[in-house]
């Protein structure tokens, strides 16, 4: 039935797990609530595309709300009530761009309230009721007037409309005497802790000073094994054309090594440098992944900046990206995923990639992506560094500031010189017709011919063995590049999908507006 829109087999006896798909891609209501249905909600749920009403309560389903329901871009309303589902909300329901009403009520779902959740304009109705959620209800969008019983059964605080107790009002069921014990050990732990740190933070933010013919040079580790070997005059003097590594618009980057034991380090040159807050120089430094370059410190003077970065071995993607074969470009996009994933996820907020140009990801003989992480708010007041990059969203130029949303497009913009080969940094002349690279891959993505459009150096591979593949990140490119930055996904979303990628050497894909 390729042509259904609307199926409705609400209120009978059908028993069993939920197919993965009815044969139709243009279904747009489905209602199979009231029957005897088990097991999980499919993944491949997220292939209607057109759909806008999805009931499935009054069931026996199980485990998780699957992330790929977030790929049903025009999904209004949703009923996943009095069902047996477990585990968390998935932040991506958030990303759902015109979700209204939302139904959750009567599972065994916990942990937290998604703050995002109350963030997504277009929600106005919200039912969590008879969960084991806990922790504190947004106090935003739909959350801002729900009512008590769309609440009631769980563990929540605040909400002035809910009827729940105020977060900081609960009263504890704890003997006095008990709680007073354990207050008071743990004013002496904190102390004693605070104490500790405040000793080993001044050691750790103690500047190094020398005076030289340029001024006074002041020189910020946070690890005391690289402030040992590696000194002012180490990094002063790397900053010579015969160390030359890469050179940007803003910035010069050097290879130096240190006098003491040979280490090896990156030297950055900021041309156009304001450090406004020591504070998040502390939060990059104490970044800890494998696919982000370690950045060590800061040395300055009151004409220039210079970041010290570890040394990867290896080349920048622009310079690598003629040799890599297309499992290979696929392991570099992860790489470059999963830094993101960290940045946004499991990190303090504020840390954002800011520009993805491929001359700062460093792909070592491992074919494992390292991003080197430039400062925004600190590199330059005005971000204008990262506004003359071809590798940031159309917001961030219009000066609307960077979000984890533009970072997105910018791993979009990526993601397409992967699969084609072509920057957006290109002549205009390099796509024909078109006012940029983003429109240019849209109408690529709607020709199966992938010969046409994917890059020339693993046209015959990649043509033999990963069309689907293929297609499919394609379209995650596009999804990444959409106009409006709620209709982007999270990197979570993106880390998944590129690691579940399927071969296939036949080419049946479905469409996806990327212009939403």
């Amino acid at each position: 039935m390729p042509e259904l829109q609307m199926l409705n087999l609400a209120r009978n006896r059908f028993s069993g797990q939920l197919p993965g798909s009815f044969g139709s891609k243009k279904m747009e209501n489905l209602d199979l609530s009231g029957n005897n249905l088990s097991g999980r909600i499919p993944q491949s749920f997220g292939k209607f595309m057109e759909l806008m009403e999805l009931k499935l309560s009054e069931n026996k389903l199980s485990g998780n709300i699957p992330d790929e329901l977030s790929l049903c871009k025009k999904l209004v309303f949703l009923d996943l009530s009095h069902n047996q589902l477990t585990g968390g909300i998935p932040i991506s329901l958030s990303e759902m761009p015109v979700l209204s009403q939302l139904d959750l009520s009567v599972n065994q779902l916990s942990g937290e309230i998604p703050s995002y959740l109350g963030k997504v304009e277009s929600l106005v109705q919200v039912n969590i009721s008879h969960n084991n959620f806990h922790g504190s209800l947004p106090s935003t969008g739909a959350f801002l007037a729900i009512s008590s019983s769309a609440v009631a059964g769980n563990s929540l605080c605040g909400g002035e409309t809910s009827g729940l107790p105020p977060c900081s009002g609960i009263k504890s069921r704890i003997p006095w005497f008990l709680i007073a014990s354990l207050l008071a050990s743990l004013v002496v732990l904190v102390l004693a802790v605070s104490f500790a740190v405040f000793i080993r933070g001044r050691k750790k933010l103690e500047l190094k000073r020398i005076e030289s013919e340029d001024g006074t040079w002041e020189l910020q580790f946070l690890n005391s094994r690289v402030s040992k070997s590696i000194t002012i005059n180490d990094i002063v003097s790397s900053i010579k054309e015969e160390n030359l590594i890469s050179r940007g618009k803003n910035r010069v980057s050097y290879k130096g090594k240190s006098t003491t034991n040979n280490t090896q380090f990156l030297a950055e040159e900021i041309t156009s440098f304001s450090t406004k807050s020591s504070t998040k120089i502390i939060e990059l430094c104490n970044l800890k992944h494998t696919n982000i370059v370690k950045l060590f410190g800061i040395c300055q003077s009151e004409k220039v900046g210079i970041l010290v970065y570890e040394y990867i071995e290896g080349k920048d993607l622009h310079e690598a990206l003629p040799g890599l074969s297309w499992e290979r470009r696929r392991k570099v996009a992860i790489g470059i995923a999963k830094a993101l994933r960290y940045l946004h996820c499991y990190c303090s907020t504020g840390i954002l990639a800011g520009d993805l140009s491929p001359r700062k990801i460093i792909v070592d003989e491992n074919d494992e992506a390292h991003l080197r992480l430039s400062l925004p708010g600190l590199v330059s007041a005005d971000n204008k560094c990262f506004i003359s990059s071809a590798y940031v969203a159309p917001e961030t130029r219009a000066s609307i500031g960077m979000t984890e949303k533009s970072d997105i497009y910018g791993f979009g913009l990526v993601l397409i010189e992967l699969l084609t080969g072509k920057s957006p940094a290109a002549d205009g002349t390099e796509f024909g017709i078109h006012q940029s690279i983003v429109e240019w891959a849209r109408y690529c993505y709607s020709d199966c011919h992938l010969e046409i459009w994917v890059d020339p150096t693993i046209k015959n591979h990649a043509v033999m063995n990963n069309q689907n593949q293929i297609v499919e990140i394609m379209n995650l490119a596009l999804q990444c590049t959409a106009t409006d930055p709620a209709a982007r996904p999270c990197a979570i979303h993106i880390v998944k999908t590129l690691g579940s990628a399927v071969k296939s050497s036949s080419c049946g894909f479905e469409l996806i507006s990327a212009n939403v």
